[in-house]
């Protein structure tokens, strides 16, 4: 399989970059909602797929992106640059806990890694990719919540253990879940990722189960319809 993935509107080449687009990066980058967000930041990066997903759905919003490893960092500023949202794009290299800004983001994605204290990948930069340290979700809700607007939202996607547990330290830090999407990959499976929706206020929980598929090797027309401005096979 090459390392060029090609969407609609952009394409993403994957090459130097340790962990490739999947289906939790664009379900993420497809499904997050926000009015009108004028400042976007994607933390943790890649190859920029997220980032450019981002551009695409909002065309007013200039979107920067964080990415701790250096090789990524350099890929997703060249897809940036070959991007048609090249104006509205911008990476910078750095650990989120240390990244430091002026501005005040209204939208706030992440697909962050999430195998805490797990068997570390013996290649480093992709267990970098997917393996967090013990304290790396509370240092992430620190800076999220440091640097979020007072009405922005931050959306998350994690397997559903990591998820409780970031929402349950997310109240330390005045950030309370709005919506949750449990992510199946078909009604016989049980969810396997939960997309988290925080934003500053204390709102009644949305809560909502997606589909994958609705047969084997078939996608339901939900993930069609989220995909079809994205995807070329929709």
């Amino acid at each position: 399989m090459g390392s060029l993935f090609r969407f609609k509107q952009f394409e993403v080449e994957q090459a130097d970059c340790a962990m490739r687009i999947n289906t939790d990066g664009v379900l993420l980058g497809a499904i997050v909602a926000q009015l009108q967000p004028h400042h976007i930041l994607d933390i943790g990066t890649g190859t920029g797929v997220i980032a450019m997903m981002l551009a695409q759905r909002f065309t007013q919003a200039m979107v920067t992106a964080v990415e701790i490893d250096g090789p990524a960092a350099l890929r997703a500023a060249s897809n940036f640059e070959q991007s048609p949202f090249a104006a509205r794009l911008q990476v910078r290299h750095s650990d989120i806990t240390t990244y430091q800004s002026d501005d005040h983001y209204d939208l706030i994605v992440s697909n962050p890694p999430y195998f805490v204290n797990d068997l570390k990948n013996p290649e480093h930069r992709k267990g970098l990719a997917r393996h967090a340290g013990d304290h790396f979700f509370d240092a992430l809700l620190r800076k999220v919540a440091n640097i979020l607007s007072e009405n922005g939202k931050f959306w998350v996607i994690l397997p559903a253990k990591q998820a409780q547990e970031l929402v349950t330290n997310a109240v330390l830090f005045k950030l309370f879940p709005h919506k949750v999407i449990h992510v199946h990959s078909d009604a016989s499976k049980p969810m396997f990722r939960q997309i988290i929706c925080f934003g500053f206020s204390t709102v009644p929980l949305l809560q909502e189960n997606f589909y994958i598929y609705s047969a084997e090797g078939i996608y339901t027309d939900a993930y069609k319809n989220l995909l079809k401005n994205f995807f070329l096979a929709f």
